[in-house]
């Protein structure tokens, strides 16, 4: 009898860490000799994430245009077709940063309708410490509107297993103000500590989520308006770029200076990042820098330490802000970074939008 496939999805708000996360989850699985593939999950196409993963050799299937919850069959489709290839014995699952909702939405209509095919991990939730110590303290500063904390808020009720990541960026002081936070106001979940980035107790993750998701009688309330309000909140933008030069220019200088440049015109807009990424690449190098909020640090999270006279560039941004004025400051940032690199850049694609309200599939319980 063929053993079930494991779906473990992993939620969380943009920036929080996912990608990374299910990164080291995978080289974890992939040791103990675990076939393992990775569904992306975006509202549009031309992910950074989906180029990411597969750059490090993992068998990904991206679901563009929507999210899990409003693309059912599609998520069942990309999972279909891995076994076209190599029955997977592991599925990890990043759906949008901005959806909540899941378990109703995803989770269970995936029991009701696949059955035994799928053994079904806790539902893990991933907190990034910078919206966490903002928003569960009560702390003032730049941010995001109530509807989108709301979004941040229903993913934590909903989750099965809390993990704060960026241990290492975390004083002790800082861990337990938030463990404190979560423990009173979400009670009843487990919280871990992690370092996606280095590592630190990723294995203790993998020992939770090697169980079994609890059963659900009874589904969270969700306010589709005040949360259709929270993702719309959110300028959406992904775009390619072809950057050439007669010399050849650092990646890593390159992608880090494109987010710099992009965080400078925000910086005058006032508007607050929930999550910027970009991926460039020449051939099989690949460079990738992160900023995940107005008060943290641009992060070069993968490093190539290689040089070409053509790159890449995919430009994921994801900000409050209207999408035309999102759309203008990484056009102007584009040119600036071209200049300066004494180069030619070219936009193969751009997209800007707001995200449409969310209408699931399916949901359990109505």
């Amino acid at each position: 009898m063929t053993s079930p496939i494991r779906f473990i999805m992993i939620g969380g708000f943009l920036g929080a860490g996912k990608t990374t996360l299910i990164s080291r989850l995978a080289r974890h699985y992939q040791t103990q000799g675990k076939h393992v593939c990775v569904v992306t999950n975006d509202q549009a196409a031309g992910l950074v994430d989906t180029e990411l993963l597969r750059s490090q050799g993992l068998d990904v299937n991206e679901v563009a245009g929507s999210c899990f919850c409003c693309n059912f069959h599609g998520l069942t489709d990309a999972i279909e077709a891995f076994e076209t290839h190599q029955r997977p014995d592991i599925i990890l699952a990043e759906p949008v940063g901005s959806c909540t909702d899941l378990i109703a939405t995803i989770a269970i209509p995936m029991m009701e309708q696949l059955g035994e095919k799928f053994v079904h991990s806790p539902y893990a939730v991933i907190l990034k410490p910078s919206h966490g110590l903002k928003i569960l303290t009560g702390g003032e500063g730049r941010g995001f509107s109530e509807q989108a904390e709301y979004i941040f808020r229903k993913q934590l009720e909903e989750s099965e297993l809390i993990l704060i990541n960026r241990i290492d960026e975390l004083s002790e002081q800082q861990q337990t103000q938030l463990r404190d936070c979560v423990e009173d106001q979400y009670p009843g979940r487990p919280v871990l500590f992690l370092s996606a980035k280095t590592g630190e107790n990723v294995e203790a993750v993998c020992d939770s989520l090697a169980g079994d998701a609890a059963a659900r009688e009874r589904f969270m309330d969700v306010d589709y308006d005040v949360y259709a309000e929270g993702e719309a909140e959110l300028g959406w933008l992904n775009a390619t770029v072809a950057l050439k030069s007669s010399v050849p220019m650092s990646i890593d200088r390159v992608v880090v200076r494109i987010v710099d440049l992009i965080r400078a015109r925000l910086e005058t807009l006032d508007a607050e990042p929930a999550h910027l990424k970009v991926f460039c690449s020449s051939g099989d190098a690949v460079g990738v820098a992160n900023l995940v909020s107005s008060n943290t640090a641009t992060t070069l999270s993968v490093a190539s330490q290689a040089e070409g006279t053509a790159l890449t560039l995919i430009i994921n941004a994801r900000v409050s802000l209207d999408p035309e004025a999102l759309q203008e400051s990484v056009d102007s940032a584009v040119s600036a970074l071209a200049a300066e690199f004494t180069g030619h850049a070219e936009m193969q694609s751009i997209e800007s939008f707001r995200p449409g309200r969310p209408v699931p599939t399916y949901r359990a319980g109505t």
